[in-house]
């Protein structure tokens, strides 16, 4: 089969299309034919070797959201039949290889596709999907009637948990560039800062919940937007120094998260997009063989790599 093939961890001169040997799916597992995979900053980083390579080894084939159609099962799988659309996250943040014509996976890194929801969309919903999904639903317990800070809601999981947020009744703050005002309040949000031209914690107080990707000093300000006993949720806290520290000062909590494949959580997604309630922004759409070529535009928050 074809696939991108990275040689070593760097820029987009260490990838390139090449034949390799298609995956057998094993017990519990299932083959998909990647109709589209997704591409995720994520992606970019672990190409560079500033994510999780420590648990990837060389060659390796990036991607980890993806969509397609079931074409073969293992023994014991029951969850999905040939033919299935399906869409996931898998084995994040071990190599899943989603640059490539076939993928192989446990059956529940995978969910169905809602009726409606083309290959292009799909695959750019489960990571940046799950993790806002799981951030929001797991770890914050988002309620009804709770005010919600999406710290840069125009991004990948900014944009999708601005959604989720708004479709469990919670009001919802986003930050974002002025140019992209307009972009975030179109799937839901009340209210739009300028980041750029706002001291953010000086106008958004009494916050329950804080949604956020990265960390530093933005991290620490973040703290400051919280009612006494909220939580902010960010990608970035374990790297953030004095963050507990300052969490603890201000009556709050900062949990460092990470997203893990959950077939649940993609399932429930698939609902409120089936809903009307979800909806990927997706950037770019670009062959396959492509993915491998210095990129005209950013890619990101999420674009799809199609076969052929």
């Amino acid at each position: 089969m074809r696939a991108i093939r990275q040689s070593a961890w760097g820029e987009v001169e260490t990838m390139a299309l090449a034949e390799v040997e298609e995956p057998t799916p094993v017990f519990g597992e299932v083959l998909v034919r990647v109709a589209a995979a997704g591409v995720n900053p994520v992606d970019v980083f672990t190409r560079r070797g500033q994510a999780y390579n420590r648990v990837l080894d060389l060659p390796f084939i990036n991607g980890w959201d993806v969509a397609g159609t079931v074409v073969g099962t293992g023994y014991g799988t029951t969850r999905f039949r040939p033919g299935d659309r399906v869409f996931g996250m898998p084995w994040f943040p071990r190599a899943a290889g989603c640059y490539a014509e076939y993928v192989t996976a446990p059956a529940r890194h995978f969910a169905l596709m809602p009726e409606g929801l083309g290959f292009t969309e799909a695959a750019a919903l489960p990571l940046a999907g799950l993790t806002a999904w799981q951030m929001l639903t797991e770890v914050a317990a988002v309620a009804p009637g709770q005010r919600v800070l999406v710290a840069g809601a125009a991004g990948g999981v900014g944009h999708l948990a601005v959604q989720i947020a708004k479709a469990h009744g919670a009001h919802v703050t986003g930050t974002a560039s002025a140019a992209k005002h307009a972009f975030v309040r179109e799937p839901g949000a009340d209210e739009v800062i300028d980041h750029a031209a706002t001291e953010v914690s000086a106008v958004a107080r009494d916050m329950d919940v804080v949604i956020q990707m990265f960390g530093g000093e933005a991290g620490l300000k973040a703290l400051e937007c919280l009612r006494p006993g909220g939580v902010l949720v960010s990608g970035q806290a374990a790297w953030t120094p004095g963050l507990n520290e300052r969490a603890d000062e201000l009556g709050v909590r900062a949990v460092a998260y990470l997203v893990d494949p959950d077939g649940a959580g993609l399932a429930a997604l698939a609902g409120l997009v089936a809903e009307g309630r979800l909806k990927a922004h997706v950037d770019a759409v670009f062959p396959l063989a492509e993915a491998a070529e210095p990129a005209p535009v950013n890619r990101c928050p999420a674009a799809s790599a199609r076969d052929p």
